[in-house]
């Protein structure tokens, strides 16, 4: 990974080259902003330009030995660290016992998605975390001597070490084996132990301007270009979001339909149809469902906006805006709070396998009367 494969974020880059040039590298360095805007690559990228030997108009060569094995993920003086499940059977779980799941993850995955490594670690319900082996396995590969000056630790959410995990490498941070430096990627830095937050120098990444993104949308997905900026204008300025708005742009239509629907039914207290509705909504599967839902608080988001006269805080698709001009007055401060609550508890119910079909037509029952709040 080199800075020129990054879109956008000069300004960050360029502070980044100056650290290594200068020789003013911190030991604990922190980058953090918002999901999928590139914050794990411009981590690799640093490291890479750290290790590199041949460095060319302030960026890695991406030919020397040690660019080679960066982009392989086995460059011998970075170590990689990540959230993971315990393993079954085994006492201690570490990053390295899933360290073929990780690489195949950000191969696949440069942006960081992070329901595609629950999915790899075999668990989409699973709440992954660093654990208190992690800071042990870490500490003890520290003391070995660098090969090529610099010892580069790279941590993926911070925010996920247990406790006891977060204390050990708190004193790592301190006193640091060598020469050695960590870099902590954050999606949610609010959420790390403030002694750790506080020992850090921090970079903080901000959202990629609209038109990166419609040109990257664009490209990855074949997209026209009025349909790659109705993505990104919807992305909010994540790589990782115009993947998702792009790759569900046939659901996003199907979505709306069906919430249109509940809506209309909801405001006209047609029972019978609502239950129709249950059991349609329950044919798209227990995946299916909690998409639906998820979208469904989306909406209810972007029609309070609406109904509070904020147009630039919207995030709809013309469709949407269509639909929300005439139904935003029935969203409003008293029954957002309810309506949210509703449908998320309606997706730990689905998540926990309960009868869809059920609990579908229960929520469609209470959407009658919170929509007459």
């Amino acid at each position: 990974m080199k800075f020129s494969d990054i879109p956008a974020h000069d300004e960050v880059k360029a502070r980044l080259r100056n650290l290594v040039d200068s020789e003013h590298l911190p030991h604990a360095l922190l980058i953090h902003g918002r999901e999928g805007i590139g914050k794990m690559a411009m981590a690799r990228a640093l490291a890479s330009y750290i290790h590199c030997t041949n460095r060319r108009d302030g960026d890695s060569c991406g030919v020397c030995p040690a660019c080679r094995q960066h982009a392989a993920f086995n460059h011998i003086d970075t170590h990689y660290s990540f959230p993971v499940l315990k393993l079954k059977g085994k006492d201690t779980t570490v990053s390295d016992d899933w360290i073929d799941e990780w690489r195949q993850f950000l191969t696949e995955s440069p942006y960081m998605d992070f329901t595609r490594w629950l999915a790899l670690l075999d668990n989409p319900n699973g709440q992954p975390r660093h654990f208190v082996e992690e800071s042990t396995s870490l500490s003890r590969k520290l003391t070995f001597t660098s090969h090529v000056g610099r010892q580069v630790v790279i941590m993926w959410l911070p925010e996920r070490m247990r406790d006891e995990c977060a204390s050990k490498m708190l004193k790592l941070i301190e006193e640091p084996l060598g020469d050695t430096m960590f870099i902590l990627v954050s999606n949610d830095s609010g959420s790390i132990l403030p002694t750790i937050f506080s020992r850090c120098q921090r970079v903080e990444m901000l959202r990629v301007p609209d038109d990166v993104v419609a040109r990257y949308a664009a490209t990855r997905h074949s997209l026209q270009p009025a349909e790659a900026a109705s993505v990104a204008r919807l992305a909010d300025g994540s790589f990782l979001e115009a993947d998702r708005r792009a790759g569900n742009l046939g659901r996003q239509e199907e979505h709306l339909e069906l919430f249109m629907q509940l809506m209309r039914l909801a405001y006209q207290r047609r029972v019978k149809e609502l239950r129709a509705w249950s059991d349609t909504v329950a044919g798209l599967g227990r995946e299916g469902i909690v998409e639906f839902l998820t979208y469904s608080i989306s909406q209810f988001r972007e029609n309070l906006i609406c109904h509070l006269h904020e147009p630039r805080l919207s995030r709809m698709t013309q469709a949407e805006a269509a639909f929300a001009s005439r139904f935003h007055p029935f969203i409003n401060e008293r029954n957002i709070l309810q309506l949210n609550e509703r449908f998320e508890t309606a997706i730990t119910d689905i998540l926990a396998n309960g009868n869809a079909k059920i609990i579908l037509f229960e929520l469609a029952v209470r959407v009658i009367m919170l929509l007459r709040q």
